[in-house]
């Protein structure tokens, strides 16, 4: 969805639920659904106009020279920084430097920031982080969403609309939804090396190679963030919820970071111990691999779950009381095999003023699909049940 068609749904939301209580003095207190719908259309508004004034303020070469400093000096991958936490930096240094270089009060500027959702400032594109190298030749640009038109700003403060699949060659700095976690990014990743260098992970479901079809990312939102869950039972409900994740940031055994197509390596999914501790509370309930490609909090699932429930059952449609797993046992080798999983609606954090999670899919065992890929010995299946990848996993 666009962003005006995004905006013009939430407005449509937010009036017909004012027109449903004319009783009422203040129709968006009484109706949540309309206030969030109005509270994520004025973040929206607020987002621009930051991306407007920031591009404004890069005009002015002192600006320009701050900024670069805090880019290369952030720890964190891609070199992001935190937006809001860069503006309120050192007694709202960068903030006050933006009001005054756009001719507006520090009030207004630090009103937009708190009406914005998290946003994360950096060059998603490498060979643009590589290039900038702290002149006026670059666009601010913003997007809520994968795949959405970008928003473009010069320092001239000068508007374009830019390509959503293909970058332009001037340098774009990208003001986006926060995708990282900024608490977590820069600490140390405990991780016990074994003889040889490699990894020395506990003993359980363990993750050997994965391959996706497509990156599930906008050329705005940099390198894809995918994320391995393992979903069981909640409770003693039908619904689904994430036990463990593995990804970018989950930190130790469970981080794995793949940028391309193709990854190899050695990444914890479920421990033996938490396998263990699932069966004695949830006897005869097996489990769910799902991937996503994060785009609002690692380790998170935030998505509208009437899209989960759509694209498991697809899944569950092709292959009948055959698309969850658990660990098995054939002599003295241990396999994580087909199962059936009962569950298939998932408690998810989904939110009109957050993006959403791209749902890759249900890992289902090749055998089971009838397909095999090099390497590989389970298949994931996305939405209408295509092949949006494939992984190897062990139990170990």
């Amino acid at each position: 969805m666009s962003r005006s068609t995004r905006i013009i749904a939430l407005a449509a939301v937010a009036a017909l639920a004012a027109c449903s209580d004319r009783t009422s003095p203040d129709p968006l207190a009484d109706d949540p659904l309309a206030a969030r719908a109005a509270t994520s259309e004025r973040g929206e508004v607020a987002r621009e106009r930051l991306a407007r004034r920031l591009a404004r303020a890069l005009a002015d070469p002192g600006f320009r020279a701050e900024l670069k400093r805090e880019l290369d000096r952030s720890p964190v991958a891609e070199r992001k920084l935190h937006l809001q936490r860069f503006l309120s930096a050192a007694d709202r240094r960068a903030l006050r430097a933006v009001a005054r270089l756009n001719g507006e009060s520090a009030s207004a500027v630090h009103a937009d920031a708190r009406e914005a959702i998290p946003l994360e400032l950096y060059f998603p594109v490498p060979e643009h982080r590589s290039a900038w190298r702290g002149d006026a030749h670059l666009l601010v640009a913003t997007a809520a969403d994968d795949h959405e038109a970008p928003v473009a700003f010069a320092p001239s403060g000068r508007r374009r609309i830019l390509d959503p699949d293909a970058p332009p060659d001037v340098p774009v700095l990208a003001v986006v939804p926060v995708e990282t976690d900024f608490d977590r990014a820069s600490l140390p990743r405990h991780i016990l090396p074994a003889p040889g260098g490699t990894p020395k992970l506990p003993a359980g479901l363990q993750m050997t190679r994965a391959h996706f079809q497509d990156d599930f990312e906008g050329w705005l939102k940099g390198n894809p963030e995918f994320e391995v869950h393992v979903l069981g039972q909640s409770g003693s409900s039908d619904s689904l919820t994430s036990y463990a994740c593995a990804g970018e940031h989950a930190g130790g055994y469970y981080t794995f970071d793949q940028n391309g197509a193709d990854w190899s390596g050695n990444v914890l999914l479920f421990s033996q111990a938490q396998i263990d501790s699932y069966k004695r509370l949830h006897p005869n309930q097996n489990l769910r691999l799902f991937v996503v490609e994060d785009d609002d909090g690692a380790c998170q699932i935030k998505t509208d779950s009437r899209r989960f429930a759509a694209l498991v059952t697809a899944v569950e449609a092709a292959y009948p009381l055959l698309t969850g797993g658990r660990d098995s046992t054939a002599g003295l080798q241990k396999y994580w095999k087909r199962a059936n999983a009962l569950q298939k609606i998932l408690k998810a954090l989904g939110s009109l003023i957050t993006t959403s999670d791209d749902l890759v899919g249900n890992a289902v065992e090749s055998s089971v699909t009838g397909a095999s890929y090099p390497g590989a010995n389970w298949v994931v299946k996305g939405d209408k049940n295509a092949t949006n990848g494939w992984l190897n996993l062990v139990v170990r």
